[in-house]
């Protein structure tokens, strides 16, 4: 068994449903059942995904000292997650609003509170023993970024909607990183020349582009050649937000197991469809052993 690191963003989630969009002003609604909040953060989901799929996986992530953190420290040890490295050094904790329609269709209201201001200072102790670091892109980690690569770790970090290979915001997380996901919301013009660009200019060894329903997209240097994956639909989409988490982490639990990335972001396609069909981006994750018998009815 690998030993994954996972350094970035954890927060409360609130999910509304709402009846379409653009959404027409109305004084009330309600949605019964329609409106919950669950912990939630990309760093979280990508956590949770990998405990579910039975990985050891150590959390590094910051929140306040207030009500909320109070209840996400509750539900870290629901899932036996340690807080050993969760500091509660920030002003408020994060949180973040999703609306979503019956189509799958989301809009997401992320607000970081002082996380960006913030600062890690744990040293080498903190990645040593681990085999691979996952470095979301959230300010505090570009020391652990500069650390880890060092130390020759593996390094994974997830962009999200990239449209500029000069965005000087993930400067350092496209450098650095080893596997770098993204997403194709932004880009324009052709994709695979977007992909290329990207890795002569960083190096990287394996670059996936997420796609939606139009499947993904990957690039292995190592074999210089495309992967070009058709999507697939395992139920009804509920609510979209997180496929990219589900995809990212279980990616790195097969590909750290020894699968090739092809045969890695296959199963990641259907653990990423599973998810989709659950309201909430930190729901919806399946084990090894349910992955298993999914594969089983696709291949």
């Amino acid at each position: 068994m690998k030993k994954i690191l996972v350094s970035g963003l954890i927060n409360t989630e609130t999910t509304i449903k709402i009846k379409q969009f653009p959404i027409e002003y109305f004084p009330i609604d309600y949605p019964f059942f329609g409106v919950n909040t669950r912990v939630s953060g990309v760093a979280y989901n990508l956590v949770k995904a990998l405990k579910i799929l039975g990985d050891d996986v150590r959390f590094v992530s910051m929140m306040g000292d207030d009500f909320s953190a109070k209840y996400i420290r509750e539900e870290l040890a629901n899932i036996d997650i340690s807080t050993e490295y969760v500091k509660n050094n920030l002003k408020a904790t994060p949180s973040s609003a999703v609306l979503y329609d019956d189509t799958g269709k989301r809009q997401i209201y992320c607000d970081l509170k002082d996380v960006q201001e913030a600062t890690l200072d744990y040293g080498k102790e903190l990645y040593e023993d681990c085999d691979i670091v996952i470095a979301c892109n959230a300010n505090f980690n570009r020391d652990l970024l500069r650390k880890a690569k060092a130390d020759n770790k593996i390094i994974v970090t997830d962009v999200h909607v990239l449209g500029d290979i000069n965005d000087e915001y993930n400067r350092d997380f496209m450098q650095y990183a080893n596997i770098l996901f993204l997403s194709d919301e932004n880009i324009k013009g052709d994709y695979k020349e977007f992909i290329m660009t990207l890795e002569n200019t960083y190096g990287n060894d394996i670059i996936i582009l997420g796609r939606g329903d139009k499947g993904a997209l990957m690039y292995v240097k190592s074999e210089a050649r495309f992967y070009e994956l058709p999507a697939v639909t395992v139920g009804n989409v509920v609510n979209t937000v997180g496929a990219g988490d589900a995809l990212c982490s279980s990616f790195v639990h097969y590909y750290a197991k020894g699968l090739k990335a092809d045969e890695a972001l296959m199963r990641a396609q259907i653990f990423a469809s599973y998810k989709i069909g659950f309201d909430g981006a930190s729901v919806g994750f399946v084990t090894e052993e349910k992955m298993e018998e999914l594969w089983e009815n696709f291949y």
